[in-house]
């Protein structure tokens, strides 16, 4: 199976693939506290993110969203892990606060066009340290 482009975050993570219909924003967008997708706008509303590897092309939103994420990390309502097609700092900046203040790592990947595709085909996948992506 393929192996992402670049290891944001590296870690060890697994899970149901749930790829996301459009980008979201961690800052409004999602409920911390239990894990679900609260846009309205949003064509996945009230989907759990809790546990799932989530893919999504890029983020979308505020600066804030990094606080929002590193909180869900800590307390366990997070994704899995996430896959991007695009880099985003900010919610990079999140997982990173995870990992430096609470000790907990979501691994990050950015893939490309062709991988992100392969990958949002399969039900679960295990991704491993050095970034393979193996299905589960």
């Amino acid at each position: 199976m393929p192996k992402a482009t670049r290891t944001l975050i590296a870690g060890e993570a697994h899970g149901e693939i749930l790829e996301l219909d459009e980008p979201l924003s961690f800052w409004g967008g999602f409920e911390s506290d239990t894990g679900t997708i609260i846009d309205q706008a949003h064509p996945q509303v009230g989907q759990s993110l809790v546990g799932k590897i989530v893919m999504m092309t890029v983020g979308r939103g505020s600066s804030s969203a990094s606080s929002v994420l590193a909180e869900a990390i800590r307390d366990g309502t997070a994704p899995a892990a996430l896959i991007l097609q695009e880099s985003d700092e900010i919610i990079v900046l999140g997982a990173i606060v995870a990992d430096e203040i609470y000790g907990t790592v979501m691994p990050m990947l950015l893939v490309d066009d062709a991988t992100y595709r392969d990958v949002a085909s399969l039900p679960a996948a295990q991704i491993s340290a050095d970034g393979q992506i193996d299905p589960r």
